[in-house]
């Protein structure tokens, strides 16, 4: 049998779901992400409900301010920052594949990609260092394991937002620290 918090909580989210819906849906493009988002406002509503000693007042507003924020949140992750654009982007884009090729390509190495590949990999492991221990653990977890932010969230307990800010962090300081070896690499 449901306590009546929960029968409460049960109430309050059939009441606000289509109006939060709504709100999402004239901001958000794709349906997915729109129920995705969905989804984290009720799951923030239904744990703090649970664990806040005082109960949310205005369910209302504080259910309109976790959508907006969460709108926000997932847009930032969506525009993800790439290298540093330069004048000619075709040969930008041929030498971030390059990049790719000699750090994770291993058909057919030559003695050339072979200290290509060992020169990135200690510029790369060297600027991974100087990162927070937090930051490097992200942007491991995420570029090199390909676990999804979602699930290290999860398994942590750290919220989206702060791995995704923290994530965001370290890509600025690598681009920054990587950027002279990029830039000779690309106009050697």
């Amino acid at each position: 049998m449901k306590n009546p918090q929960q029968n409460e909580l049960e109430k309050q989210i059939a009441e606000y779901q289509p109006q939060i819906k709504s709100f999402i849906n004239k901001r958000v493009d794709n349906k997915e992400d729109v129920e995705d988002i969905l989804q984290d406002v009720f799951y923030q509503f239904v744990k703090t409900a649970n664990a806040a000693l005082n109960p949310i007042e205005q369910v209302s507003a504080w259910l309109y301010r976790v959508a907006k924020n969460t709108i926000i949140n997932h847009s930032k992750k969506m525009r993800e920052e790439e290298l540093p654009v330069y004048q000619n982007e075709d040969e930008e884009d041929s030498v971030r594949a390059d990049f790719s090729e000699v750090l994770f390509n291993d058909t057919a190495p030559t003695p050339e990609t072979e200290y290509l590949r060992s020169l990135l990999w200690e510029e790369l492991e060297t600027a991974l260092a100087e990162l927070p221990p937090e930051q490097r653990s992200i942007y491991e977890l995420t570029e090199f394991d390909g676990i999804p932010v979602k699930e290290i969230a999860e398994t942590t307990g750290v919220s989206v937002a702060t791995l995704l800010s923290r994530k965001h962090y370290a890509v600025l300081h690598l681009r920054k620290r990587l950027k002279t070896l990029y830039d000779e690499f690309m106009y050697e």
